[in-house]
């Protein structure tokens, strides 16, 4: 896998990488959103906290599917406020290592499938091994 954060000519990055190159089978991961696993809403009011939980929700998925965060090479974050910035990046990097963040995406939506969810993130990962 090779990160290419910040091509010769190409803007600055905060947090991820223009391109991400790799070869092998992949994975992608539908949008994970702030639910445990009894289904309740985690964090209503704390965008770190429901970002926390897709994370640990991904790392799940991941694993499930012979992957780890730390293949992760595409993010496309949904955020109904942009205020919540911040919270989703400082988090995001408890996860991801900021040497080698994946290509991203973010988006802002004026909802999600739940008014209470604040953020939803899906993932594209190159597999380690099939289970």
């Amino acid at each position: 896998m090779q990160h290419h954060v910040r091509p010769e000519g190409s803007p600055p990055v905060n947090g991820y990488s223009h391109a991400v190159s790799f070869a092998g089978p992949m994975v992608m991961i539908s949008g994970q959103v702030p639910l445990d696993a009894e289904g309740r809403v985690v964090g209503y009011d704390d965008a770190a906290e429901q970002t926390r939980q897709i994370f640990r929700n991904m790392t799940i998925a991941l694993e499930a599917a012979g992957s780890t965060m730390g293949d992760v090479v595409k993010l496309t974050v949904f955020l109904t406020n942009m205020a919540d910035l911040a919270a989703f990046r400082a988090v995001r990097d408890e996860f991801i290592d900021p040497q080698r963040p994946p290509a991203s995406s973010l988006v802002q939506v004026s909802g999600l499938v739940h008014p209470a969810f604040r953020v939803e993130i899906e993932a594209i990962a190159a597999v380690r091994s099939i289970p």
